[in-house]
């Protein structure tokens, strides 16, 4: 989890942005705030951990469409929206997009702060996902094309004897890539690295075609 999350406030309305920034820090958040969404969108990664608290109405691109963008690229950023009279079906679309929650003006203090926290809970969680399968996906780079193969035979619930026949090599010569496989995985035993093999997914990919 990174040390410092950031609540990221993207509104055009500069007493908006100002109320909302003092009133967060009050309680100890760390904010940054935005008038442009594209100047949000040019700064925001993948890398940055936090919640979004969004602006359902803007001039030069609307909440639904930054929550759009934020998907297309893969930013898993947990979104507030803030919804003003007559607001409520595009915060319930967006809702259905995605969003974690959303908020009327004028703003229930208390609301809004039980809401960010809860947002940057969730946030929390994705960062500690995300860097696990990192991990994974650093662990299978090792293995070889031959021991990936073993690995998706093994994350199958094949026993040796079906492996060997799989892949036209002798049970022993299983036996020898399943150690290996299990030392590069860092596996405690077979049904962690299954339960490794099954989080990274690679029963959805196959395995690769080895000479």
């Amino acid at each position: 989890m990174p040390d410092n999350q950031t609540v990221f406030i993207l509104d055009d309305d500069d007493a908006v942005r100002d109320s909302l920034t003092a009133l967060l820090e009050s309680y100890g958040f760390v904010t940054k705030a935005y008038a442009s969404a594209n100047v949000f969108l040019d700064e925001i990664t993948t890398a940055q951990s936090g919640c979004l608290i969004l602006d359902i109405r803007m001039p030069d691109m609307s909440g639904l469409e930054v929550q759009n963008c934020l998907s297309q690229r893969n930013i898993r950023l947990p979104v507030i929206i803030i919804t003003g009279h007559g607001d409520l079906p595009m915060a319930v679309k967006a809702m259905k997009g995605g969003a974690l929650d959303f908020i009327e003006k004028p703003f229930d203090e208390d609301g809004l702060v039980e809401a960010l926290r809860r947002a940057l809970d969730i946030s929390a969680k994705i960062y500690q996902d995300a860097a696990v399968r990192d991990d994974l996906s650093r662990r299978i780079g090792k293995l070889t094309p031959r021991e990936y193969e073993v690995l998706v035979q093994i994350a199958s619930g094949h026993p040796n004897k079906v492996v060997a026949y799989e892949l036209g090599i002798s049970p022993r010569t299983v036996e020898i890539h399943r150690a290996r496989v299990s030392e590069k995985m860092n596996a405690r035993n077979l049904s962690h690295l299954v339960r490794m093999a099954i989080e990274a997914g690679i029963l959805n990919f196959g395995s690769p075609t080895v000479d």
